[in-house]
């Protein structure tokens, strides 16, 4: 089943997945449009300091800040706010981050809407919070409860724990002998990263005694955990580096699609390809053509304009009368919803084809 808010959103915003491209050519254009390490954007139209929000993502070049901050800019510019967004460049990198948190209560944002690289921005977002600042946190909580009022955002775990069933189901027996190779962001235990990593191993039938931390695990299925950066390139060295562990690796885990486009890169030039399950996170449409072209064999597809826009929408809510946001049921969180994009179904696992992924995915 489509989650619904997803759909409805991707559709008052406007998808673009009508023409798939390489993750290359994806980099190519957006690295184009700018060099900077930390930008920072202001939607058109006059706002006074009490109408103004902040949008600070990971970085400017992963198709899924991209699309998020188009979707914070096309909300923000129909509610008449006044947004700033700011990028770091790489996934961990937080000063670039702690810097904006500051410049935006500076500024006298009345909210802030952060993926953040790490923890250690944590105490910037408790200042900024005692300072009448809404924090939402966008895709990745924090693990300090008082650094955000709330987290929008994709149920990660769900997100690893789909991939991991349907990785299961596709090997049927042969999964008690699986050869699993973990492609993580880093070594650093943020919450997305740690919360995908264990729900694919849960997925997979495979038993993590402390699913807080990446690595508890003691299963010899698992080759090995390796830093990925979730780029393109890290993903090359992480799947040469667990390779050269184990050469017969027939499962690859990845935390997004760059990282599980630099995996099959890898497994290309080692002569590797045949026999090899790749997973991944995101549902971007590059992501989603891979799914297509067989390349990645399943990926959990999230929503990052419902994540933006519906951010954009709290913190007017907040602004008009203080009102603050709340969990869906039974979570700790709001949750954006997932689906499971394959186009090689398994039973009991509950998935989309390409085909309506690529009516859904964004980038």
């Amino acid at each position: 089943m489509v989650i619904p808010q997803a759909e409805d959103a991707l559709g008052e915003l406007g998808p673009e997945g009508s023409q798939f491209h390489t993750w290359e050519d994806t980099m190519k254009k957006l690295l184009a449009g700018s060099a900077l390490a930390l930008i920072a954007a202001v939607s058109a139209g006059a706002a006074s300091a009490e109408d103004t929000l902040c949008l600070i993502t990971k970085n400017n070049t992963n198709p899924f800040f991209v699309k998020m901050r188009e979707g914070a800019e096309a909300r923000a510019a129909e509610m008449g706010m006044k947004l700033m967004a700011f990028a770091g460049v790489t996934d961990g990198d937080a000063a670039p981050q702690i810097s904006a948190i500051e410049n935006c209560v500076a500024a006298g944002a009345k909210g802030i809407l952060i993926t953040a690289s790490n923890d250690s921005v944590a105490p910037a977002l408790i200042d900024a919070r005692a300072a009448g600042v809404l924090v939402i946190a966008l895709d990745t909580p924090l693990a300090e409860a008082e650094a955000q009022d709330m987290t929008f955002a994709t149920d990660n775990f769900q997100a690893g724990l789909l991939i991991g069933q349907w990785a299961k189901a596709q090997l049927g027996d042969a999964a008690a002998n699986a050869k699993i190779a973990m492609l993580d962001i880093n070594k650093d235990n943020i919450s997305v990263d740690v919360q995908r990593d264990t729900g694919f191993l849960v997925g997979f039938g495979i038993e993590v005694p402390d699913l807080s931390v990446m690595g508890s695990e003691t299963d010899p299925r698992v080759i090995g955990h390796e830093t990925s950066n979730a780029s393109v390139e890290g993903g090359v060295t992480a799947m040469e580096n667990l390779l050269a562990k184990d050469p017969d690796i027939n499962v690859v885990y990845t935390i997004n699609e760059p990282a599980a486009e630099g995996a099959y890169q890898a497994l290309q030039n080692a002569g590797k390809t045949e026999g090899v399950l790749i997973v991944s996170v995101d549902g971007g449409c590059p992501g989603v053509a891979s799914v297509a072209s067989g390349v990645i064999g399943a990926t959990s597809q999230q929503y990052p304009l419902l994540m933006a826009s519906k951010g954009v929408d709290a913190v007017a809510a907040y602004i008009k009368d203080g009102t603050k946001p709340s969990a869906s049921e039974g979570l700790t969180f709001f949750n954006t919803g997932v689906n499971l994009v394959t186009d090689k179904p398994a039973e009991g696992v509950e998935s989309i084809d390409s085909a309506k992924g690529t009516e859904l995915c964004w980038g």
